[in-house]
């Protein structure tokens, strides 16, 4: 205590000084003294206050506490008393044993008293009940099995109580009333029976079906009565509780089980379209008793049954299992896709389950999958891969029939455009309009893998397509005269591949909705081009055989003296090419185009392969007029089967070799193989030097000078867009027998 003094006073004198440290704050020291004043006092006060609240309150506890002591002991004392009552009235228990006894077997005989007329009469009420149940009196008949099994229960639900081990009494109320379990039997079968046929009590007579109702509700509610019953007293008449209610549930769900199975009569053995016929029946048959659910069994039954609800269930059940079934079967592809359709479409189209008068009572949207996920991708894997059995199949077959028309001596048909062709396309693609029809009928998604599976085989296809082609064209170069509609069919095969590509990109634009080209376009696109490509140049190789022996006639002497060769070139093309007109867009500029730079390449060869050497000037001059001359007759030959400007630009080719040839003075020969090389960057310096061994007159100084001159003035190869001369070979000849061939030339 000490010490807390000394350090208030310490703390307070170290306050003081703190409000004290200048001469000025002096004058404050009164004002300082009040308010420290009044501060104690206030702390004094909130202290007086406190301690006076806490001895309150100890004060009333102190009172709180002696007022339980007095109701303890007050309790004490009545506890004392109740002992001592208990203790007085064991006796007198005892003596009301007998008074129990008695109550009990008033009871028990009231009960009997009760029952009585019941009991005299147990054998005319079955006879009566028996008559009501066969009469199809249903209610009556159950009230009347309701009076019985009353008497019987509340009869042994006494004796049970008087002396629950007395089994002698309990069997002998059980023989008597023995009857009464066989009548609840025959009238549960009634019952069943109506419920079996329920669809038809409704339309014809829907207060059978009502009372049918009734009487199971009510066995439902003496169920639960009986059932609360034993929960108190253990007690539990026999064949408790019948679960009526629980039993009829499931009496309308195999009804609709066996409503679905009625419709499995036929199989494919019978009828190749048993499938869509048996599902066509599933829909009618659902659809039908559901709207006689919807109008009419609702009303039988209470409302919180949920009727139509358990009705929807019950049919989506039964559906659902036919179609697990139909699905485990060994079904055929177009069966498949019946039944997926059907699965997928129909089934919650507003032809069936989302038809417009159920959507009130219903939502179709909340229905499981008929099929599970695995099942369905199941089935779509098992008619990919039949589809792609059957679609390889038919490709073959369809190309095989086309084959033998390639054989025909018959031209092949002509399209509306005169262009010829062949079957094969149209057969192709009907074949896959069908499939892919059909797949759409299912969904997008498998529209689409189809669609691709389409695509994958006309790869496949196209190049056996190919191959024939190829086999074609090698078999009748055997013996060209077989067969003898070669040109014709040829023809038709190169129109082919026009016509795939417009089918497959309409097929493609009628069933993808994808933008994106699929993983087989190039490798169709690329085929369909080499093959009519490669059909172009099978029938220009047949041109060309035609043309063999006059092509070699070019650029000789007999070709000096006078030959028709050109003149024959020309009309052969000309007469080709009246057949060729039926070969359809692009295939047929592109093949025009060929045609010409073939006959100008062939002419160029026989310039570059030396068969003349001009012997004069005269000679020079009438052979570069030849070739001018004959350059026109090309180019009015090209000019009218195609209205392409690189005509003029091959043709001129001719005439520019014909100028090397015409000139006279051989110092101007650099000037004019520069102009040549200016127009024709291609042409390489063995074509030179053999222009020049044509031309006959060069010295070697001259030659020397030329190639000098070609080497300094040509062009880098990548200048060279459209070339000429690229595919032209100059038979091999060495400088040596250059100048042998020139020297004497010279010294004559």
């Amino acid at each position: 205590m000490e010490e807390t003094s000394r350090e208030a006073v310490a703390m307070a004198v170290q306050r003081v000084a703190g409000m004290l440290q200048r001469s000025d704050q002096l004058d404050k020291v009164e004002q300082y003294r009040r308010r420290e004043a009044r501060k104690k006092a206030s702390v004094e006060a909130r202290l007086k206050a406190a301690i006076q609240s806490q001895l309150d309150g100890v004060r009333t506890g102190l009172l709180q506490l002696h007022s339980a002591l007095c109701d303890v002991k007050d309790i004490q004392n009545s506890l004392g008393d109740v002992s001592k009552d208990w203790r007085q009235s064991i006796n007198t228990i005892e003596n009301l044993k007998d008074v129990k006894d008695a109550v009990v077997q008033h009871s028990q005989l009231a009960s009997a008293v009760e029952n009585l007329k019941n009991i005299f009469s147990v054998p005319e009420i079955v006879q009566e009940t028996q008559d009501l149940i066969e009469q199809s009196e249903l209610l009556q008949a159950h009230r009347r099995l309701m009076d019985l099994e009353r008497s019987r229960d509340d009869l042994m639900y006494e004796q049970y109580r008087m002396d629950s081990r007395n089994t002698h009494d309990m069997d002998l109320i059980r023989r008597y009333f023995g009857q009464v379990q066989s009548l609840s039997d025959e009238l549960a079968k009634q019952l069943w029976m109506v419920l079996q046929r329920a669809m038809g009590t409704v339309r014809r007579d829907p207060t059978m079906l009502v009372s049918v109702v009734r009487i199971i509700e009510r066995e439902n509610i003496i169920d639960n009565r009986m059932l609360d019953r034993q929960k108190q007293t253990t007690f539990i008449p026999p064949g408790r509780p019948k679960r009526w209610k629980e039993r009829m549930f499931q009496e309308l769900k195999e009804t609709v089980s066996r409503r679905i199975e009625g419709t499995q009569s036929e199989t494919r053995d019978s009828d190749k379209m048993w499938l869509v016929r048996q599902l066509e029946l599933t829909r009618k048959y659902v659809l039908d008793d559901l709207m006689v659910v919807s109008n009419l069994m609702v009303q039988c039954f209470p409302p919180h049954y949920n009727t139509f609800s358990t009705f929807f269930n019950n049919y989506h059940d039964a559906v659902a299992a036919n179609v697990c079934e139909l699905a485990a079967g060994d079904l055929e592809a177009n069966e498949i896709v019946s039944l997926l359709t059907w699965v997928l479409n129909t089934y919650t189209s507003v032809d069936m389950m989302g038809h417009p008068e159920l959507k009130a009572e219903c939502d179709v949207t909340q229905l499981g999958p008929l099929l599970s996920q695995d099942v369905v991708d199941e089935l779509l894997s098992k008619y990919i891969q039949t589809f792609t059995s059957n679609i390889t199949g038919w490709l073959r077959k369809a190309l095989e029939t086309d084959k033998k028309d390639w054989l025909k001596e018959s031209e092949p048909e002509a399209d509306q455009d005169g262009y010829y062709q062949t079957t094969l396309p149209a057969i192709v693609f009907q074949m896959f309009e069908q499939n892919l029809q059909v797949a759409a009928q299912v969904n997008d998604s498998f529209k689409e893998k189809v669609l691709e599976q389409c695509l994958k085989q006309m790869s496949s296809f196209l190049h056996r397509y190919k191959e024939e082609a190829i086999n074609y064209k090698e078999e009748h170069l055997k013996d060209r005269q077989l067969p003898q509609c070669y040109v014709q069919y040829m023809i038709a095969i190169i129109n082919n591949c026009q016509t795939f590509k417009e089918s497959i990109n309409s097929l493609k634009r009628k069933y993808s909705q994808s933008i994106e080209p699929s993983l087989y376009d190039d490798a169709i696109e690329r085929t369909l081009n080499d093959v009519a490509r490669e059909g172009c140049q099978f029938l220009l190789d047949e041109v060309f055989l035609d043309l063999e022996h006059h092509l070699n006639e070019l650029l000789t002497r007999k070709w000096l003296t006078g030959s028709h060769a050109v003149d024959t070139i020309c009309v052969t093309v000309e007469d080709y090419f009246n057949d060729f007109s039926k070969i359809k867009k692009p295939y047929n500029q592109e093949m025009t185009n060929e045609a010409h730079r073939r006959v100008v390449v062939e002419y160029m060869k026989a310039v570059m392969q030396k068969r003349i050497t001009f012997k004069n000037p005269e000679e020079r001059k009438e052979g570069a007029d030849r070739m001018i001359k004959e350059s026109e007759q090309f180019k009015f030959l090209f000019r009218k089967l195609s209205s392409s400007v690189e005509a003029d630009r091959l043709c001129d080719a001719i005439a520019a070799i014909a100028e090397v040839f015409k000139l006279s003075d051989t110092t101007m020969l650099s000037l004019e193989v520069s102009t040549l090389v200016s127009k024709y960057p291609d042409i390489r310096e063995d074509h030179i030097v053999a222009l020049l061994v044509v031309r006959g007159d060069a010295s070697r100084d001259t030659k020397q000078k030329v190639i000098e001159t070609f080497n300094q003035t040509r062009p880098s190869g990548s200048m060279v867009t459209q070339p000429i001369f690229k595919d032209i070979t100059v038979p091999t000849m060495t400088m040596t027998s250059m100048t042998s061939m020139t020297v004497p030339k010279l010294l004559k």
